[in-house]
């Protein structure tokens, strides 16, 4: 006796439909993978820039400053240390040079 089959284009379907939302999680999923990788590359390039600035050599006195010369030159010193130009044993080594020609 012949049987017919039960609903075979709901079957088919399902399989379909879950074989779409299988897929389109994958790509979603490998999407926001590349996303992430690129962020991470994003930071970490930002926090190299920073991180190596280029030195800058302190200015060189030129001859024995004066009294008022004297003040003038440590107070651009101090500037150039506030404004990140100059590290702390930069500024005490020019202002060394500075206080010795005095």
């Amino acid at each position: 006796m012949f049987v017919p089959r039960r609903r075979p284009l709901m079957r088919a379907a399902m399989m379909g439909g879950a074989g779409y939302m299988a897929g389109k999680r994958a790509a979603r999923s490998s999407y926001r993978e590349s996303d992430q990788e690129q962020r991470l590359e994003q930071l970490e390039q930002q926090q190299a820039a920073p991180a190596a600035p280029a030195p800058v050599a302190a200015p060189a006195p030129a001859a024995a400053p004066a009294g008022g010369d004297l003040v003038t030159k440590l107070n651009e010193l101090k500037g150039l240390l506030d404004a990140g130009a100059l590290t702390q044993a930069e500024f005490d080594a020019a202002k060394a040079k500075v206080l010795q020609g005095a």
